[in-house]
């Protein structure tokens, strides 16, 4: 969890977690805004924990690729953690939660701009539900199938008019 406490490493993850190539670190330094140094320190911290890993060079050998070691990952937390792995885990999750708030406001900020299309379907909800534990568990996997041919890494022809989509989903029980 602390490897991912950070936005830039987050973002990188992000970034190298849709990208069918990989990225060098002058490449994630362009999609982060740091300089290649700093976003090489970053995704060597990344590497560390297995989040990513080197992949095989373009060319030359001289550039180091760098790819995704998974294509989604989730948050979670061990019920039985102790107080600073509490802590670093409500850390983490302030931080993928600010993240995604912010992808949503930007996207709302210029959707006035989109193609009608996109600004029909474009939308946030919130639904109150009364369901069971094992009715949410069956949603979210039959949710997770339908999104599966459609995640980045898995298409290899992408239709002229795609686009990325940032689609998130939050169940949590409120009452």
């Amino acid at each position: 969890m602390r490897a991912l406490a950070h936005p830039a490493r987050l973002e990188l993850l992000e970034h190298l977690s849709t990208s069918t190539e990989g990225a060098t670190a002058t490449e994630c330094a362009a999609v982060v805004g740091l300089s290649p140094s700093a976003t090489s320190y970053h995704l060597r911290a990344l590497a560390k924990v297995g989040m990513i890993h080197e992949a095989p060079g373009r060319g030359d050998g001289r550039e180091r690729v760098w790819r995704a070691s998974y294509q989604s990952y989730s948050i979670a937390s061990e019920r039985d953690a102790g107080p600073e792995e509490q802590a670093a885990g409500q850390a983490l999750v302030e931080l993928v939660l600010a993240r995604q708030n912010e992808k949503v406001r930007r996207s709302i900020a210029r959707l006035r701009d989109e193609p009608s299309a996109w600004f029909d379907i474009a939308t946030i909800s919130d639904q109150t539900l009364a369901a069971t534990d094992d009715e949410i568990s069956h949603v979210l996997s039959s949710i997770d199938k339908l999104l599966e041919p459609l995640k980045r890494a898995n298409r290899t022809e992408l239709p002229s008019n795609v686009r990325t989509v940032s689609f998130q989903i939050r169940a949590v029980p409120v009452d």
